[in-house]
């Protein structure tokens, strides 16, 4: 199923937020300063973006397809820019970043190769790439996206690429020092509404009686217990341009 994220952009840009672990290792593991140039590609409405560029002070650049998320993200930023681009394609000269990354994006990239390739390009020597992304034990184990959505966990495992098929697609592209990690970052949710807006692309991916069982789910909890537990895990994949 094919999405139009011009759509999606108002409910994403008022409910969707950074995880503060995935930050966390943007600044740190990817050294960043306020002499770094980075590219986050697939940026969406660009929380990430902003909190780096507030964090770092760093000359912050994004690339999505989506204009209507273009347009959010522009609002956010202050120094940071943005631009229409895909990840297969991105037209910038080589050797430009000190980091490149994306955050839960890949699965949405059609020519994954061609993008290691071209982050691989515009990096500088010694630059880093760092693919933020869902495993396939994340998947399974979503809280509540899965424990409450079950019919999201076959949708996911098909269209999110194996991680050991990743680290191929980036020794093929030139990378080195490849390595990956998983951070967690635990809450508890009051307020179901991002789950009502879906806020999520999983949620557009599954039948009408399947997503309106989960709300269901996700409201009786609510009544029953006050409140729902969010577990959020993410797997960072990073290597090196040698």
């Amino acid at each position: 199923m094919s999405m139009n994220y011009d759509h999606l952009a108002a409910d994403y840009a008022r409910h969707r937020r950074t995880h503060p672990e995935v930050l966390k290792r943007l600044l740190e593991d990817g050294r960043l300063a306020p002499a770094s140039r980075i590219l986050e590609v697939g940026c969406g409405t660009g929380n990430y973006l902003a909190a780096l560029e507030e964090a770092a002070g760093c000359e912050c650049w994004g690339l999505d397809p989506s204009r209507e998320m273009l347009d959010k993200a522009r609002a956010r930023l202050s120094r940071g820019r943005v631009q229409e681009g895909r990840a297969e394609a991105i037209s910038f000269g080589g050797e430009l970043f000190d980091l490149v990354f994306s955050v839960d994006v890949i699965h949405h990239v059609e020519d994954r190769q061609a993008h290691y390739r071209e982050a691989f390009r515009i990096l500088k020597p010694g630059g880093l790439l760092c693919t933020v992304t869902d495993s396939e034990d994340i998947i399974r184990h979503r809280e509540p996206l899965a424990t409450h959505f079950p019919e999201t966990v076959a949708v996911e495992l098909e269209r999110y690429p194996r991680i050991q098929d990743l680290r191929a697609m980036m020794v093929s592209a030139g990378f080195t020092a490849i390595r990956e990690e998983t951070v967690a970052f635990r809450h508890v949710l009051t307020d179901i509404q991002r789950y009502r807006d879906k806020a999520f692309s999983s949620l557009h991916l599954i039948g009408q009686a399947a997503f309106e069982r989960g709300i269901g789910r996700l409201e009786a909890d609510l009544r029953e217990k006050g409140s729902v537990p969010w577990w959020s895990r993410y797997l960072l994949l990073w290597g090196t341009r040698p």
